[in-house]
Order: C-alpha cells, then sequence, then structure tokens
C-alpha cells in the first residue's frame, strides 16, 4: 500500500537529486530511506527508478507516483495549517440562520466587524426566516442560531446575546393610542397580526396574553414584517415588534407604539451554539461584538453586561 511516508520520500529525491540529500532533509537516516524504497518496490511489483541513473530518474511507474504526491502533498499541507489554526482558535466555521424576523438591522454590521478581525473564519448565512432550527446546530447541518426562544435542547448552549423591548405597533388612528399603557384586556377586540410560527414563540402571546389568559378575536399571519406594518398602518389589526425594529416606520409616522404592561415585555435574544464550540475564541468574540453592539439601535435595548446596572 502506498503511504503518505513514501510520497514524501520520492518528492524530496526529486527536489534534493539524490537518495542520501533527501534522508537529510526528512530527518532520515539513508538506510531507512532506502527501506521504504524497497517496501514500495515490493509492492508496487516494479521499480521506481531507473536502475543506475544519476541523478535519479523516475521510472514510468515512480513518475505516476510523483504526479499522485503533487497532487495530494499540497492537500494534506493545507489541512495541517488549517487543523493547527483550528486548534488556536484562529479559523472555522460558522453557518448560521435566525429564528428571527427582524434581525437584520444589529446583525449585519455586527457581521461586517466580525470580518474585520477574523478573516479566516468562513461565514455563511442561511436565508429565510428559520422556524425551529435548533436542532440543526446539533446535527451539525449549523453552527448559531440567533433565536428568543431557547428550546434546551442537550448538548447545546444559549449564549446571551441582549435583552430587548417588545412593543404593540397601531396605526396612527388607532383608538388604543390613547392609552399610554396596554394591558392584555384590551387585545380581546382585535385582529393580532403576526408571523406564522407556534404561539409559544411569539413575544407576545407567550409573555403578554397567555399568562393573563386572554386572546384577541381574530388572528392574521404573514411572514414580512414590512407587510406586517402596512396591514397594521392600513387598520387591518395590531402586531407586537422589537422596539428597535418598529422605530423606522414609527420615525416615516406609519404607525405608532405602546408598551405592552406597565413594566413592559421585556425578551432575551440568544445565540445557540454546541457545547462543544462555546468556548472557541470565534465564538465568544462575535457574542462579544452583537453584545456591544447592541447598544447603537434606537431604542428597547438593554445590554446584557450593563442591564444590572440600568
Amino acid at each position: 500500500m502506498i503511504d503518505l511516508r513514501q510520497l514524501k520520500t520520492l518528492k524530496a529525491i526529486e527536489q534534493f537529486g539524490s537518495v542520501s540529500a533527501a534522508a537529510e532533509q526528512l530527518h532520515l537516516t539513508q538506510s531507512a530511506l532506502s527501506h521504504q524504497l524497497r517496501e514500495l518496490e515490493e509492492w508496487l511489483e516494479a521499480p521506481v527508478f531507473v536502475r543506475k541513473s544519476k541523478p535519479p530518474q523516475f521510472s514510468l511507474m515512480g513518475a505516476r507516483l510523483l504526479a499522485l504526491a503533487d497532487e495530494v502533498l499540497p492537500l494534506m499541507q493545507a489541512a495541517e495549517r488549517d487543523i493547527r489554526k483550528l486548534q488556536r482558535g484562529q479559523s472555522g466555521r460558522l453557518n448560521m440562520a435566525m429564528e428571527c424576523h427582524s434581525c437584520f438591522d444589529w446583525l449585519m454590521p455586527a457581521l461586517n466587524a466580525f470580518r474585520r478581525h477574523w478573516p479566516e473564519v468562513e461565514l455563511d448565512f442561511q436565508s429565510g426566516f428559520q422556524g425551529d432550527a435548533q436542532a440543526d446546530v446539533l446535527d451539525g447541518q449549523l453552527d448559531w442560531v440567533v433565536t428568543s426562544n431557547p428550546s434546551q435542547l442537550s448538548g447545546l448552549v444559549y449564549l446571551p446575546l441582549f435583552h430587548y423591548e417588545s412593543v404593540l405597533v397601531l396605526g396612527v388612528d388607532h383608538p388604543l393610542n390613547e392609552k399610554a399603557v396596554i394591558y392584555p384586556d384590551d387585545l380581546v377586540p382585535e385582529t393580532l397580526i403576526s408571523y406564522p410560527v407556534d404561539d409559544d414563540r411569539l413575544d407576545i402571546v407567550k409573555n403578554f396574553l397567555t399568562p393573563a389568559g386572554v386572546m384577541p378575536s381574530q388572528r392574521r399571519y404573514t411572514e414580512l414584517t414590512m407587510m406586517m406594518v402596512q396591514l397594521v398602518a392600513s387598520g387591518r389589526g395590531v402586531c407586537a415588534l422589537p422596539a428597535w425594529a418598529a422605530a423606522e416606520f414609527v420615525a416615516k409616522q406609519w404607525v405608532k407604539t405602546r408598551a405592552l404592561g406597565e413594566s413592559g415585555v421585556w425578551c432575551t435574544l440568544y445565540a445557540a451554539v454546541r457545547e462543544a464550540d462555546a468556548e472557541l475564541p470565534y465564538v465568544q468574540e462575535l457574542q462579544r461584538i452583537i453584545q456591544e453592539g447592541c447598544l447603537r439601535l434606537p431604542v428597547g435595548v438593554k445590554s446584557i453586561m450593563t442591564a444590572a446596572s440600568k
């Protein structure tokens, strides 16, 4: 059987012109290198060199093995370099997805900052909304999933990113604008417009309506945040969004927002990663960049690192 040692030996003989010079470069004795060649020729049942040629000339069989060495050895060297970088936490892969429709406003700037500091980490983004992507992290399809609803799957770690406020979004002429604070009973006669996900993945339902034991009279669903806001602006219903996501539309005077309850509905955004990856330097660095960058969002955000002092 051909092995890498033998391919390295053939390449060294070609490069340095003799068995003795190749042995010196490979830190082997000449007899050890000659033994490798004899083993190879016995397995091939053919000579690797033209007999008595100086400098050594490769036979047809030897030339074919040398071509194999030219293909295989660079690939092995590249793999070894990558493995050393991975061991030092300097390179790797982050295949990402989101269970959050409204995350692009803060995630894209964070990824751009991350790329500048970690160019050797391969970033890939699975486009489209991923309703329940945490299981895909466990089986290796994904490496990082943004979620506000940790499934607490065994084998995953949930890295906290920041706290955010979920607010009610109303048309500018909606009667509820007269109230400074919205209570659950206020929403009973309303049409709630939301993303098409389970109720336990909707902040307003999970953290506001369900604890009060009430639900809106009608429901309507759309996958697009812009469509949701347009429906609200045209008087078709109400919706809930992170305050930072709604701020753009409030500034354009398309809609208004109100707090859900006297203390507001505050949620936490997490990154779901595998336990084995949670301590990787580049994973921790991306978490830090997001934690620091979230404070540049316009409204409704508390940093994980500073929330206790606010």
